[in-house]
């Protein structure tokens, strides 16, 4: 899945289309995430029996994650990602091999990020 829990995201599609928000939740079988403030339904419950109150209760509903792209700050906008891996000089690399071969000693610690098509921000 191409975003994470605690991304800022923009949604591009439905009611909420523009709008931006940090991912609370993510749901990979089904493939949908939930976004802080967006996308909101209301429900009408009951009152529990543990001193729970009934009434309308407005909450987050997911969003399919296709409809969804993670926000860049320097662009101000939702933006596509690709993945590539950061080697110890902080530069991005194609192959996990060629971000290896930047470190001095034999363990290499190489991460793999999130990196906007574009600008070639980095998104960890």
């Amino acid at each position: 899945m191409h975003v994470k829990t605690g991304d800022k995201v923009q949604v591009m599609t439905g009611k909420d289309q523009g709008k931006t928000g940090k991912v609370i939740k993510i749901d990979r079988r089904a493939g949908r995430v939930k976004v802080e403030g967006l996308n909101l339904v209301k429900r009408h419950t009951k009152p529990g029996p543990n001193s729970t109150e009934g009434g309308i209760i407005e909450k987050e509903a997911y969003i399919n994650a296709s409809n969804v792209l993670i926000y860049s700050e320097e662009l101000e906008r939702g933006v596509r990602t690709a993945s590539r891996f950061l080697g110890q000089d902080e530069k991005t690399y194609e192959s996990k091999q060629g971000a290896a071969a930047t470190f001095s000693s034999g363990e290499a610690k190489v991460a793999k990020v999130r990196v906007c098509i574009k600008t070639g921000e980095v998104f960890r």
